[in-house]
């Protein structure tokens, strides 16, 4: 060991060679590297300096590893003390941790309990997740409107809650088809988990952007799926779409139009021309009308531009007006209201919101109702309990009579007291 040491000094100049006597270095330490040296040799255990040749240099250094010695049995005694010290803490901090762990634990079950209990929505348990809709409606007016409000509250109704867990994306195209397919790419690009598409025109355009990916759309208001190329004849789904109809009781409607106006021959429809529900509905009134009497006097517009007109020359020949779910036309109502008070006739609407704006009566749909039945089945595929592709569309279920006694006295027609009793609601005045 002490030639081992001996070289590794001599390499690095730290010590002068003089003699090596039987394998044992005879070193001479020079006075600057003395602590340099004792130091190397605290750290390799030893406690004497084999030499041969007694020096004063020598002395001091065994004097000096001795007292390392002593110093090194004192820090070793220390430490050890030190670590059981150390150990009863960790034991006793261990202790305390798994003590708070498990208070950490009850605390956290006991305020999952209390979100659970209080995390609820009219009685109904909100749903686990967090979901994005996009809603897309096609144009402005109380129909879509009224379907937009109960197609949230029937998602609410089963525990998907706007500002909740439910964040709801809203667009409207405002009776522009060309922005349609633009709001539904919008909403593709924002990941959404579903399409609510309100109307026929954006229903397929939902369609056509989304068919390539695994978003489902769910639409309502849409009068006839199967002529709008979103169902098959048996009501089953074209692809990864469903939703609801609001197919028009169109036999209903007549046979109230009869009894309120017994004299009445023509009945005057407008509908949009590149809305292919209004031109199933024309179709169907035409088949129907005669069985109560009645010549369907039709008048396509392209845009909202034409109703002005189409309205004045429609009204001056007919005896009244019907109106369907047209999507221009329920926007522009105003403007068939006047043209037709100025002919003394009146107008019928398809639903609630047309009769308080000024409609004498409906046989009619109450579109929130159908917003719910469709927020209903949205639901189930956002649950994850059906998909889309696997549900047949529906049907509005039920029409009621809707009447407003302030357009009858406007008019001096008198509404026949058998469909008064029965009226799901009368209005006593006309609404802006």
């Amino acid at each position: 060991a002490s030639v081992i040491f001996a070289a590794y000094m001599l390499v690095y100049e730290r010590v002068d060679f003089t003699s090596i006597m039987g394998g044992t270095a005879d070193l001479l330490i020079r006075p600057r590297y003395r602590k340099l040296c004792l130091g190397l040799f605290v750290l390799s255990g030893r406690t004497h300096f084999p030499v041969l040749t007694p020096s004063k240099y020598n002395i001091k250094i065994l004097l000096k590893l001795e007292e390392c010695t002593m110093r090194k049995k004192t820090i070793a005694a220390l430490l050890t003390a030190a670590m059981a010290v150390s150990a009863l803490t960790g034991c006793s901090s261990s202790e305390n941790k798994q003590e708070t762990k498990a208070a950490s634990t009850e605390e956290k079950s006991t305020a999952e309990e209390s979100s659970q209990a209080g995390n609820t929505q009219n009685g109904e348990a909100v749903a686990e997740g967090d979901y994005t809709i996009g809603v897309a409606q096609y144009a402005v007016h109380g129909s879509l409107d009224n379907c937009r409000e109960g197609f949230l509250k029937g998602l609410a109704e089963e525990g998907f809650v706007e500002g909740e867990n439910l964040e709801v994306i809203y667009e409207n195209a405002n009776g522009d088809g060309s922005l349609s397919g633009q709001i539904i790419t919008n909403f593709v690009s924002n990941d959404v988990d579903m399409v609510c598409a309100i109307a026929t025109p954006i229903a397929q355009s939902a369609y056509s952007v989304t068919k390539r990916t695994d978003i489902p759309v769910i639409y309502t208001a849409v009068t006839d799926p199967v002529l709008a190329e979103l169902a098959t004849e048996d009501q089953m789904p074209v692809g990864n779409i469903t939703g609801t109809s609001d197919k028009l009781p169109v036999s209903e409607q007549l046979a109230m139009i009869r009894e309120i106006l017994p004299e009445a021959k023509t009945v005057g429809i407008l509908y949009s021309t590149n809305e292919v529900n209004s031109q199933a509905a024309i179709e169907e009134y035409k088949k129907a009308a005669p069985e109560f009497g009645l010549e369907i006097v039709e008048s396509g517009i392209s845009t909202s531009a034409d109703i002005p007109l189409a309205a004045e020359q429609l009204a001056a020949k007919v005896d009244c007006i019907s109106n369907l779910t047209d999507n221009n036309v329920v926007s522009s109502l105003p403007v068939v209201l006047e043209a037709a008070s100025k002919n003394g006739i009146p107008v019928f609407g398809s639903e609630i919101e047309q009769v308080k704006k000024g409609c004498l009566a409906a046989m009619g749909l109450d579109y929130i109702s159908l917003g719910e039945q469709t927020g209903r089945m949205a639901a189930k595929v956002l649950k994850g309990e059906k998909k889309a592709s696997e549900m047949p569309y529906e049907l509005i279920e039920g029409a009621a009579f809707y009447g407003n006694t302030k357009a009858a006295e406007d008019l001096g027609i008198e509404l026949p007291e058998s469909l008064t009793s029965s009226a799901a609601e009368l209005f006593e005045e006309i609404s802006e």
